[in-house]
């Protein structure tokens, strides 16, 4: 069964504009070629879409539902072609977890300012390459180094790591933790997307470890007290949480922030959004 974009094209300009005549007008090309095509659906799809009088055009029940998926598909494959040929035009940085922290609002004003030919979206993917692989980004923030080699990647930052905690934990008074204050306790991870593995801590003192999959359920366990996490600054900054405090973690190392891009098709704003971040990061 073939069925072409040029018939879906012209069975919704029949039902919106109510005439094989008028569709043709607004199609471009002969009535005879508008009956032509609404009939080389039909045949391909063996069902009849629509009933046709001498008055009026209207959709069978069959032929509703596949208006309104023709619909979606040509939604989507205009918004295809949008993006394919945008080139500078516009730029999307997928992310896991928190963004940017701090850095993302001053992000995105000095990037409207310095560059207003390009239209910045963040997006958000909890996937390991923040929407990269997927096709959902053109760069991505990363918080350690991709594992395939189809992306290649540049450290522009880097962020404190923090524990986080319910906020009527003993240790939440503290101004300050160690990992080994959190070695005998269970640790709340994203094994996918998340900067903490129990490689921060000896083979002898690892803590227990239990797995979550997004921010909110991962602050939610946290908030009851069963669980602690440990993450990036940029989570505290982007994910303040009535009943979760976060504490530094002063014998951790930092996490490097990184900005991730197809190594073959790099966007070509990658070099202008390392600078900027990289002088943000700095700044700070």
């Amino acid at each position: 069964m073939d069925v072409e974009l040029r018939q879906l094209r012209c069975l919704v300009a029949i039902v919106d504009e109510g005439t094989f005549t008028d569709a043709a007008q607004v199609l471009g090309v002969s009535q005879a070629a508008v009956s032509r095509t609404l009939a080389s659906l039909e045949r391909a799809l063996g069902t009849r879409l629509l009933r046709r009088t001498s008055r009026e055009v209207t959709p069978t029940g069959t032929g509703l539902r596949v208006v309104a998926h023709a619909r979606r598909v040509l939604a989507d494959v205009d918004e295809l072609v949008r993006q394919a040929t945008s080139g500078t035009a516009q730029l999307r940085i997928g992310y896991a977890w928190a963004a940017l922290g701090r850095h993302t609002l001053p992000f995105q004003r000095s990037w409207g300012e310095r560059h207003p030919e390009t239209e910045l979206h963040l997006v958000r993917v909890n996937s390991a390459t923040a929407g990269l692989a997927e096709g959902a980004c053109d760069l991505a923030v990363v918080r350690r180094p991709p594992g395939d080699r189809r992306f290649d990647s540049a450290i522009v930052g880097l962020e404190r790591r923090l524990c986080a905690l319910a906020a009527d934990d003993p240790l939440a008074r503290r101004r300050s933790v160690r990992l080994a204050d959190i070695g005998g306790r269970t640790l709340l991870v994203d094994r996918r997307t998340g900067t903490t593995t129990t490689d921060l801590w000896p083979p002898d003192a690892r803590p227990v470890t239990e797995e979550t999959y997004d921010v909110d359920d991962w602050l939610t366990v946290i908030a009851t007290g069963r669980c602690v996490g440990v993450t990036a600054e940029s989570t505290a900054n982007q994910y303040p949480r009535p009943g979760v405090v976060y504490r530094p973690v002063r014998d951790a190392e930092p996490v490097a922030v990184r900005i991730a891009w197809w190594r073959d098709d790099p966007h070509p704003a990658t070099a202008a959004v390392m600078e900027l971040l990289t002088s943000l990061y700095r700044a700070g």
